[in-house]
């Protein structure tokens, strides 16, 4: 996400150049923030008002510009809805994030 300028309300406007989701964002004390533009939803979107930081901050949270990121096979269920067990898809997309779902301990 880059700054992109501030809006007349005093929130910095923020923008995604891949997918185009934007959104407000007051800073504290009166933190908020508005989705102006959804974009793509399912992206991981990290924002950086240095230049310099935005390396430090891929290493620390493991994210950068791009990264795709596995996603499950099938939607989770809703609220109320019982959780099924995974069927075959699903414990081979965990495997392939690192969690053995049949032992004791993540892979």
């Amino acid at each position: 996400m880059r700054l992109t300028g501030k809006l007349g309300s005093g929130a910095d406007e923020w923008s995604c150049p891949e997918c185009g989701r934007r959104i407000a964002l007051f800073r504290p004390p009166h933190a908020d923030l508005t989705v102006l533009d959804p974009g793509d939803e399912e992206a991981v979107h990290v924002g950086v008002l240095e230049p310099d930081a935005a390396a430090e901050a891929a290493e620390r949270y493991g994210v950068g510009p791009i990264q795709e990121i596995p996603r499950p096979p099938r939607p989770p269920s809703r609220a109320g809805e019982p959780v099924p067990e995974p069927d075959a898809d699903d414990r081979r997309w965990l495997a392939e994030i690192g969690i053995d779902w049949d032992g004791d301990a993540a892979a």
